[in-house]
């Protein structure tokens, strides 16, 4: 957490050979992005502030 800056990922072949399609487009993908920062400010500027104690928020679903 807070050190990858970028994912870039062609899903074609998955779709193509394992019949997979996402669950979210790009458009809905980035307005949840976008809320979960809003969200969750006190976790990630704590990383802006060089304060981050490498603790994890964990997974949800």
């Amino acid at each position: 957490p807070g050190h990858d800056f970028r994912y870039a990922i062609d899903s074609t072949k998955l779709q193509s050979e394992l019949n997979w399609s996402p669950k979210e487009t790009f458009k809905t993908g980035l307005r949840k992005t976008i809320e979960w920062f809003l969200e969750n400010q006190n976790w990630w500027r704590n990383i802006q502030k060089n304060t981050y104690q490498q603790e994890r928020l964990g997974v949800i679903g």
